[in-house]
């Protein structure tokens, strides 16, 4: 499938190289909102385990195009504080690009995926309620979430907020847990996570060729918790599609790392 492009104020599809590469090997177009990453806006923190996990110097915002242009992060920002100065009014943009990208989805004979947090760790699940009209009702009905809103829609994210991965979450709604070795706090709760609920984890390696060194078959990479237990998982490329949610049950997904400020991190949140 040829790239198409998809623009509105608070996504975009066929902008992104990695999921430009998942969608034309499925029947997937992901569309992607990014907005000003922790507290970038200076109106509050859409990354609530920035500090902690020690993933801000290492940000993808500060990575491509938007490592560049200042009028992208302007763009953030201002799309950030709009979340902030009134979320109704935000979430009411939201549903209209939805339902804009699943028409456009439909007007090219794909299958429209989101993922909500590009450069953020918004819980969406949570406190976000989103009215949509039509749907095969005659009055807008007021959803308890987005996901719940569009379940014609896949939605998926990374996240280090942990404690999401222990929520029942809506089926039509894929979280990959993040890994980071910045606090030995973090790195327990990230791990134990994992190995209580068998959620997927990425983890990003300083270089490629430090990645591909634990693929393969037979081979695993195995993270250590304070405790003693040992998570030991095959790894994936992550890097080969960005859609997490066809990935199998139970692995690593191997990142490497992007960007100048993301190979020379020293925080932990660069493994290798």
């Amino acid at each position: 499938m040829a790239t198409k492009i998809f623009k509105s104020k608070t996504i975009l599809a066929g902008l992104n190289a990695k999921t430009i590469k998942g969608d034309k090997a499925t029947d997937y177009v992901t569309a992607i909102m990014y907005l000003a990453p922790a507290a970038q806006s200076l109106l509050g923190n859409v990354c609530p385990m920035a500090e902690l996990a020690g993933c801000e110097a290492g940000c993808l915002s500060k990575a491509g195009r938007a490592g560049i242009f200042s009028s992208i992060v302007n763009s953030r920002i201002a799309k950030t504080q709009r979340y902030f100065n009134d979320r109704r009014a935000f979430m009411a943009e939201l549903v209209r690009d939805i339902s804009a990208f699943v028409r456009w989805c439909g007007k090219h004979g794909v299958k429209p995926a989101v993922r909500l947090n590009g450069t953020s760790d918004i819980q969406w699940e949570t406190a976000h309620p989103a009215t949509r009209s039509g749907h095969g009702h005659l009055v807008p009905i007021t959803y308890a979430s987005i996901f719940e809103a569009f379940p014609e829609v896949q939605f998926y994210d990374y996240t280090k907020v942990y404690k999401r991965a222990y929520k029942a979450l809506p089926s039509n709604y894929s979280l990959t847990l993040s890994y980071s070795e910045a606090s030995p706090r973090y790195r327990d709760a990230v791990l134990l996570a994992a190995l209580e609920t068998g959620a997927n984890i990425a983890v990003v390696y300083r270089t490629q060729h430090i990645r591909n060194a634990v693929m393969g078959a037979g081979k695993v990479d195995t993270f250590g918790h304070s405790n003693g237990e040992r998570l030991a998982r095959e790894v994936i490329d992550g890097d080969e599609t960005d859609m997490r949610f066809t990935d199998p049950k139970g692995v690593i997904v191997g990142l490497y790392a992007k960007g100048k400020g993301a190979r020379r991190d020293t925080t932990g949140f660069v493994i290798g």
